[in-house]
């Protein structure tokens, strides 16, 4: 299966928080769109890798996912090196996405920035052809997305661009709150952490009204790019 986008994230959620919205529009527009979860947010306070993988299967199935994998990396202690970009150079070979969306290249975890190079690192690595892999025994070709994107988390980034996802606001926020271990619940007994307030919860709405007014819309979804972004006429702007 060839993926028009790859949306990849260190923690389940990371993606549904980052891209949700985005992600809900391009399968509306009949794109074939995967989540890459690269740990399962075992050391997350609350929940467990058994709960969270749960919840994730269930976000899935809120955006109509194609597809969804976990590589299993130690969350907290994965690390940008050969072993770990080999990895995901197997699965950037196997869907050969044209975007692939990652993680905040600066934010308060430090899974996320640590992420965010991995991918870059990992995307360019995928198409040098002297960088062999293989997939269940096949010899993979290489391949190169055209566009890496990272989305907003944490962190109050000046995004380069932003994509109106005015009617698709609804299904981010039910998409997010499939993870039911990790965001406010007032009957929750275990411990509190900065995602679990009630304010967190709101913000995911009003970050994104805001992000919306800033172009003229509802709601938005900002990115940022680690390169010049080229546009090949004014019609992109219409």
């Amino acid at each position: 299966m060839k993926l028009d986008i790859l949306a990849i994230g260190a923690h389940p959620d990371d993606v549904e928080l980052g891209c949700g919205g985005t992600l809900a529009k391009m399968i509306s527009e009949n794109k074939k769109v995967g989540i890459l979860d690269l740990t399962e947010g075992e050391l997350g306070t609350r929940g467990t890798a058994i709960t969270r993988k749960a919840e994730a299967e269930e976000a899935g199935k809120i955006l109509s996912i194609a597809y969804r994998e976990n590589l299993k990396f130690r969350d907290g202690f994965f690390k940008n090196d050969d072993t770990h970009q080999i990895e995901l150079i197997k699965i950037i070979r196997k869907y050969k996405p044209d975007i692939v969306l990652a993680n905040a290249v600066n934010d308060r975890h430090p899974d996320h920035g640590k992420a965010a190079k991995l991918v870059y690192d990992a995307c360019f690595l995928s198409g040098l052809l002297k960088i062999q892999t293989s997939y269940n025994g096949v010899t993979q070709d290489t391949w190169r997305p055209k566009h890496i994107f990272n989305y907003i988390q944490w962190n109050e980034e000046k995004p380069d661009f932003i994509i109106d996802i005015s009617h698709f606001l609804d299904k981010k926020i039910e998409a997010c709150m499939a993870y039911k271990t990790q965001f406010y619940d007032p009957n929750s007994l275990e411990p509190n952490t900065p995602i679990t307030s009630i304010n967190f919860k709101k913000s995911i709405i009003y970050r994104a009204e805001n992000l919306g007014r800033l172009i003229g819309c509802d709601a938005g979804e900002g990115f940022t790019s680690q390169k010049w972004i080229g546009l090949k006429d004014f019609e992109n702007f219409l």
